[in-house]
């Protein structure tokens, strides 16, 4: 299966490079990994509800131009389903079974994802009610798909 992270923006912080390089090392055994990374717009302090869907728009035609037509998209949305680690395993494994062995996780920006990557999106994944740092939400995805793995393998892992 190849899996790609899509993302706006850049990793800044060494702390969550360090992580994310160890979970793309654990994954290399398990899946083909690409992280492909499209920059963010600048958001003006106090920026207006019209300037933030600009902005989205822009930072979602970035990011369509990497999804192919083929592939199965899981969008990191708040408003989308969560999942234990055992169900996202089990959606993984599924996938596969189906053929679907083309999947893209969508991370936004700051603002979150423009309109058309959610009608875009196969399926909407969430991990909290809570807003957490897209550069964050990069190294927990990773884990997660690794944790799925290993749970499809019958390794063991952490509960």
């Amino acid at each position: 299966m190849k899996i790609t992270v899509l993302c706006v923006g850049k990793i800044k912080e060494k702390y969550f490079t360090l992580g994310i390089d160890e979970y793309t090392k654990r994954l290399s055994r398990y899946c083909k990994l690409e992280i492909i990374e499209v920059p963010d717009e600048k958001t003006p302090d106090n920026a207006s509800e019209n300037e933030e869907l600009q902005i989205k728009a822009k930072e979602g035609d970035k990011l369509l131009r990497y999804i192919k037509d083929n592939a199965y998209v899981i969008a990191l949305a708040i408003e989308g389903k969560m999942l234990t680690s055992e169900e996202l395993s089990e959606k993984m494994e599924q996938l596969g079974v189906n053929g679907d062995s083309n999947v893209v996780f969508v991370i936004g920006g700051s603002l979150g994802l423009d309109k058309r990557i959610l009608d875009r999106a196969d399926y909407k994944l969430s991990f909290s009610k809570m807003t957490f740092p897209h550069q964050m939400m990069r190294m927990v995805l990773l884990e997660q798909v690794y944790r799925g793995y290993r749970i499809m393998k019958g390794e063991p892992y952490h509960k």
